[in-house]
């Protein structure tokens, strides 16, 4: 801080011997030694304030880098997203139309694509149903017009073995 050899020290500490004496040299050396003491811790605190703001800076300055970084970031997935959503929406709206062109024919039936029914069994000319006119149909409607189908061939041959059978010549 200050350039001061021993030999200056020792000339003052002398001429501070004869100024103040042998008797108030101790007192005034420590209230000396306090007040170097309190210029220190002063000089001490604004250095640290000083690098406390310094480092405030720089965290502000990386708080925009980082936030520029994100809203780049964030823009870019915004872009990323319309660019995707764009010709998954046209697939979307051509599926539609393609699919309600499709369904519009399959609504109405035409008479030359039902099947004939057959003679030989009732319960198949009621399950069967015409392949082109009828809409699709979800996995469970399916396993349902199943079973129907099991229990209308079931029920014929149980339904003919409880009637009796009756002969021309027997008696009822």
């Amino acid at each position: 801080m200050f350039d001061i050899s021993f030999t200056e020290l020792l000339v003052i500490g002398v001429i501070a011997l004869v100024v103040i004496g042998p008797e108030r040299l101790p007192k005034v050396a420590r209230t000396i030694g306090h007040l170097v003491g309190r210029a220190q811790r002063y000089v001490g605190d604004i250095k640290s304030d000083i690098q406390r703001e310094v480092e405030l800076d720089e965290l502000r300055k990386l708080k925009e880098q980082m936030q520029d970084a994100a809203q780049s970031v964030q823009s870019s997935l915004q872009n990323t997203e319309t660019a995707l959503r764009q010709p998954l929406e046209a697939f979307e709206q051509s599926t539609m139309s393609t699919f309600n062109e499709l369904k519009t024919p399959l609504g109405t039936p035409d008479p030359g694509t039902t099947p004939l029914p057959n003679p030989d069994s009732a319960a198949t000319a009621v399950a069967s149903t015409p392949l082109v006119s009828a809409p699709p149909q979800q996995p469970a409607q399916l396993e349902i017009d199943a079973v129907r189908a099991n229990e209308l061939t079931s029920v014929t041959p149980k339904a003919s073995a409880a009637i009796p059978e009756t002969s021309p010549g027997s008696k009822s």
